[in-house]
């Protein structure tokens, strides 16, 4: 069973790769041709693999944000991201919000769901994928005028959390009986702990590489993705936002002077 499992997830992971040759050639998404491979090989599809492990889905999709969060603070340019960060978190909490009632209101008339389900979709979908927007923007280099690159970039890193927000306080109001209070409470907690946990773990984990030395040659890489995990894990643990915490602490050790910072960044 897990060879089959082995060989399954090595194929797939080939078929990926070679997918992305062909997505930079035809011009759309890579992320697109990943969705292809998945329904091929997905229940419904050629291949009919069941998976049914939601537990060790949602694990891995936690892990994999994480990285893809950290990566794209990690990468932003505080230089280019300072002028538009105003309407960039204008369009990530706002915009986000308004969007989600949208889809809301739309699910709950068109597909005659009651208004806390529809809600809870509009939260879900809210979004943009920050994977796609990365990728694209910064492979293809597409010279974008007035910051706009760096409007969509800070914008689809710092939208996640705030989606991430709704779908909580939503799923919180569907399952127990919770206050007005507490709801301010948890939107609160959410932005201040992630923001102010991230910022300073960014700046403790900033002073410590300029004054330490890895003896072997990677370590420094494994330190860092360890502390993109801790970014997320600390301020879940008081009811933060984890994700808002990866971010805020890539974009701050991302602008800092660090050592290898290129070759770390190579890794995310």
């Amino acid at each position: 069973m897990m060879n089959t499992i082995l060989l399954l997830l090595s194929l797939v992971m080939i078929a990926c790769v070679l997918c992305n040759k062909l997505t930079s050639k035809v011009g759309i998404p890579m992320l697109l041709a990943f969705l292809a491979v998945g329904m091929l090989c997905g229940t419904d599809g050629l291949l009919g693999i069941t998976f049914d492990n939601y537990d060790m889905t949602e694990t891995i999709c936690t892990i994999a944000l994480i990285f893809i969060i950290f990566y794209g603070g990690f990468g932003t340019k505080w230089s280019a991201a300072k002028p538009i960060a105003g309407r960039a978190v204008l369009l990530s909490t706002a915009g986000v919000f308004l969007t989600a009632m949208g889809l809301g209101i739309f699910s709950h008339f068109a597909l005659r769901l009651g208004w806390m389900e529809s809600m809870l979709i509009g939260a879900v979908l809210s979004s943009t994928d920050a994977a796609s927007v990365f990728s694209i923007l910064r492979s293809r280099k597409l010279s974008l005028k007035y910051g706009t690159a760096s409007l969509l970039e800070v914008e689809s890193g710092s939208n996640d959390p705030v989606a991430y927000l709704m779908t909580t306080i939503l799923l919180t109001m569907m399952t127990t009986e919770i206050s007005p209070g507490r709801i301010v409470y948890m939107i609160f907690a959410q932005i201040a702990y992630g923001v102010v946990i991230g910022a300073a773990l960014a700046l403790a984990i900033g002073f410590f590489l300029r004054r330490f030395r890895f003896e072997t040659s990677g370590f420094d890489m494994v330190f860092m993705l360890a502390t993109a995990i801790l970014a997320y894990v600390l301020p879940c643990l008081i009811g933060g936002n984890g994700y808002l915490s990866a971010y805020i602490a890539g974009i701050i050790l991302g602008n800092l002077k660090i050592p290898n910072k290129k070759k770390t960044g190579a890794l995310f």
